[in-house]
């Protein structure tokens, strides 16, 4: 472990970018003009809202547009199950894409290829056709996915990545409470209808984003471009730093219990086990959404100023307990405050645990399979969590599979407590001086 610098005079140049802080040390950061947001950033936030939008345009009617074509409610499921294996599977192979080929053309292609997808969808003509057409979208989606994580690794200042990472998440959010909403409106005009309207939403932001970031980032060689490819970070390497392996533990428990059980036992469980009526089920997760929107802004700057790991720990510390407390509820009221709370957490894990990520690549590397098992990570979560879940419940209860639930997230604090700290470093200290 390197041994911290003496405390420098105040000095204009700031110290090198990713310097790191070793773990267990108290930092004295001092105050300093707020770091401007480069306008790439500014173009990714507005395309994720787009994206997020579209994707709840379709979400309400996909499993009603499988329906129509005669098959049983499994057969419906799995086709919102096949996007997310698609993601799973092809997520390696992005990577390679990414270091290959640079951020910026996967990016576009990658949202190309889902707009196309959800236009085939519109006009599939059997069960067959859906469910090739949604996987395709599938691969689309990880290549977007892993190329806007390594645009964010490579342009946000090291300052401002905390702050930069909740607005993104903010931006996803917005657009996930909105979408839904719109889609229902639009499948009152057709099943069809909102198929279209996110691919030809989708093939307008490709090339909104072709012409918007080249114009922000100038030539092709700072992201990715041929005559500046940068050297690749191995994955082995990443696996070397005690903040990434805890940064996988804690994508594993996020897309567990957030992405995975919340999304699918929650909304039954409103209704099964608190006798609550349609209404609060199809509420529960936007008041899940609540606590997330209230903690994202909050979680940025705290990030930023005082380090990832306290963000992280208390994130994962808030959603387990929460989570485990789901199952204990006695009634409504007490329902909506745990479900609150759980959103906090997982508003002021998301930012920290991408910052951190972030810090380990640093921006002179290429990224694409580091980011890709990042990703790997939540969505294997998401997959594993819900089975598991779902067979507590058929075989115990809701208050086991919650609890198992909240419990992958404590244990995911493990890892994090001898991780190193990886904000940037400005002054430090020894931690008992």
């Amino acid at each position: 472990m390197p041994t911290p610098p003496p405390h420098p005079a105040p000095a204009p140049v700031p110290p090198p970018a990713d310097r790191a802080l070793p773990a267990g040390s108290r930092r004295r950061r001092p105050r300093a003009p707020r770091t401007p947001i480069p306008p790439a950033i500014l173009v990714l936030i507005a395309a994720a809202f787009v994206i997020a939008l579209g994707f709840g345009l379709v979400a309400p009617v996909l499993p009603q547009l499988a329906h129509s074509f005669d098959v049983g409610t499994t057969a419906a499921a799995a086709i919102v199950s096949v996007f997310a294996l698609a993601r799973l599977v092809f997520a390696p192979a992005g990577g390679r894409l990414v270091e290959r080929l640079g951020e910026r053309p996967v990016y576009v292609a990658g949202l190309a290829i889902v707009g196309l997808s959800s236009l085939t969808c519109a006009f599939a003509t059997d069960y067959v056709q859906l469910l090739l057409f949604r996987g395709l979208g599938g691969l689309g989606s990880t290549m977007f996915t892993v190329s806007a994580l390594g645009l964010i690794v490579r342009l946000a200042p090291a300052g401002a990545r905390g702050r930069i990472s909740s607005y993104y998440a903010g931006s996803f959010l917005l657009g996930n409470i909105a979408g839904p909403v719109v889609g229902g409106v639009l499948g009152g005009l057709g099943l069809r209808v909102p198929f279209v309207v996110y691919g030809l939403l989708l093939l307008a932001t490709a090339a909104f984003v072709f012409v918007r970031l080249r114009a922000a980032t100038g030539s092709a060689a700072t992201i990715g471009g041929e005559a500046g490819t940068p050297p690749v970070l191995p994955l082995r390497t990443a696996f070397g730093d005690s903040a990434y392996r805890a940064a996988i533990g804690s994508s594993f428990a996020n897309g567990w219990g957030v992405f995975g059980v919340r999304v699918a036992l929650v909304p039954l469980f409103a209704t099964a086990a608190l006798g609550a009526g349609p209404a609060l089920a199809g509420a529960a997760l936007a008041i899940f959404a609540v606590g997330n929107a209230l903690a994202l802004p909050l979680a940025g700057r705290l990030t930023d100023a005082y380090g990832r790991r306290p963000l992280v720990l208390a994130g994962l510390a808030t959603t387990g307990i929460a989570t485990m407390a789901l199952g204990l509820v006695p009634n409504v009221a007490v329902f909506i405050v745990a479900s609150i709370v759980a959103g906090v957490g997982a508003g002021l894990l998301g930012p920290a645990q991408q910052a951190a990520v972030a810090d380990v690549i640093g921006p002179e590397r290429s990224s694409g399979r580091v980011l890709a098992a990042f990703q790997m990570a939540a969505d294997t979560g998401t997959i594993i969590g819900p089975l598991l879940a779902g067979f507590l419940v058929d075989t115990l209860s809701y208050g086991w599979a919650f609890a198992v639930t909240g419990a992958v997230c404590l244990l995911a604090m493990v890892p994090w407590l001898v991780a190193r700290e990886t904000l940037p470093a400005t002054t430090t200290e020894p931690a008992g001086s």
